[in-house]
């Protein structure tokens, strides 16, 4: 179970939603007014916009015992900037605002989680501003193997590349020249820097 969950009490937990999502089921709309945070139990959301060209703009992948809306809920725009979509069967719970907001009140503990969690997304969040300021692909790949501790592990060489901000047929050339020159060793789905 997630920590932030863990902090709750039996009668806190009764103020919470539990919903399930089917696999394509989209939760809020691009848009909408988010009014809630999400916490997931098994799962996976993406946070997905689209083009006029009809081009899909994943904004971010969301796991087990991730949390969505959090940055959107106290902001003076609180609407959300993509589709909510599930993208395979998921469980999750939904914290009202008026809940969160009593929440972070009465349980420090809980507070305490809210606020590492927040502080860890302002991390991420600058991390990947730094690693879209960086030009090559080649650098890119580099920095971000280097902020996981020079491993990464990966589901398929696509979602790699979505995490790099890089076309596929991009990062499978580099990942071969790389491979070539020694700078990197792919073991499956797994990236070590050499």
């Amino acid at each position: 179970m997630n920590t932030i969950l863990n902090t709750l009490t039996s009668e806190q937990f009764e103020h919470l939603t539990s919903l399930h999502l089917g696999k394509g089921e989209v939760l809020f709309h691009e848009n909408d007014r988010c009014g809630h945070i999400g916490i997931l139990l098994h799962g996976e959301i993406s946070i997905v916009s689209y083009l006029s060209n009809g081009k899909e703009i994943i904004y971010n992948t969301l796991k087990d015992g991730d949390l969505f809306g959090n940055n959107l809920i106290f902001s003076s725009d609180p609407r959300y900037k993509g589709d909510i979509l599930a993208l395979k069967d998921t469980d999750l719970y939904l914290i009202e605002r008026n809940v969160l907001i009593d929440l972070l009140q009465e349980n420090s503990s809980f507070l305490l989680e809210y606020l590492r969690i927040q502080s860890n997304l302002g991390k991420s969040l600058n991390n990947r501003i730094r690693l879209l300021s960086i030009d090559s692909a080649e650098e890119r790949l580099l920095f971000y193997l280097h902020e996981n501790q020079d491993t990464i592990r990966f589901t398929s060489v696509s979602s790699l590349a979505r995490d790099l901000f890089l076309e596929r047929e991009t990062l499978s050339r580099l990942l071969s020249r790389l491979q070539k020159e020694k700078k990197i060793l792919r073991q499956g789905k797994v990236l070590k820097l050499l």
